[in-house]
């Protein structure tokens, strides 16, 4: 089993720069479904996994639905999500799923000008949070 696992989009390889040490799996600009859709049959398993998706889904994508599945064929003995700043409408949403996971949730405390991606403090915050 691997130690660690990073999934997702942008801010996940963000992220796995700062933790070299990972196995990642993530693409700048993919939505949640297009993740899934590519990855989910893979193994998803490792003592640690960080995802971060939702923060490139359209209105057309159901992101909850993507999430759920994707976490259900996750095994970790812990797992972090990083809540995607510019979809609060979600944040509800993953707590609730970590919640019943019993995952840890981080939200992006040091946001860039566009409102998307952490700072690179924020991302060097969220890597350092996720050991």
């Amino acid at each position: 089993m691997l130690d660690c696992l990073i999934l997702g989009d942008s801010i996940a390889q963000g992220i796995a720069q700062h933790r070299p040490e990972c196995a990642t799996i993530a693409k700048g600009g993919i939505n949640s479904w297009q993740f899934n859709n590519k990855n989910i049959t893979k193994s998803l398993n490792a003592k640690i996994v960080v995802i971060s998706l939702g923060a490139n889904d359209s209105a057309s994508i159901n992101t909850k639905h993507e999430l759920e599945a994707l976490r259900e064929v996750v095994k970790a003995e812990l797992v972090f999500w990083i809540l995607p700043y510019n979809k609060p409408q979600l944040h509800q949403f993953i707590r609730e799923l970590a919640e019943d996971y019993r995952d840890v949730v981080l939200p992006i405390s040091n946001i860039s000008s566009n409102n998307v991606h952490p700072t690179a403090k924020g991302y060097k915050l969220l890597a350092n949070q996720t050991r």
